[in-house]
């Protein structure tokens, strides 16, 4: 073979690899764009869970995942508010106990009991 031959299969070697690699880019930014709002959705509840990990003690973290078991809705509005609290820094930076929850709880009742009369 001669070297000018050489060049044409390498020319055309490298045309096929570019085509390729374009190909497999669009596929994979399709699937980027499919499967986007589902991790998008995944990541938002591990960083959820984080928190609620970093902020809850052992038994107070076990308490809440028992309502939120029962009462799915109920458990959540008691991590959002949690999360808001944090957030605030109401907490100091220490972790909840299974104690601080259950007072948390005992308020979140009361006030839901005071709402619900007041509607009827």
């Amino acid at each position: 073979m001669t070297d000018s031959e050489l060049d044409a299969i390498r020319a055309k070697r490298l045309v096929e690899l570019q085509q390729q690699q374009q190909q497999q880019q669009q596929a994979g930014s399709n699937k980027n764009i499919q499967s986007s709002p589902e991790e998008k959705q995944q990541q938002q509840e591990d960083m959820r869970n984080t928190m609620l990990s970093s902020l809850l003690t052992q038994e107070a973290r076990a308490r809440l995942n028992m309502i939120a078991l029962t009462k799915p809705e109920k458990g959540r509005m008691i991590e959002d508010i949690l999360i808001q609290n944090a957030r605030r820094g109401a907490f100091g930076g220490r972790k909840v106990s299974e104690e601080q929850l259950i007072g948390l709880l005992e308020q979140f009742d009361r006030r839901r009991a005071a709402v619900d009369s007041d509607s009827d």
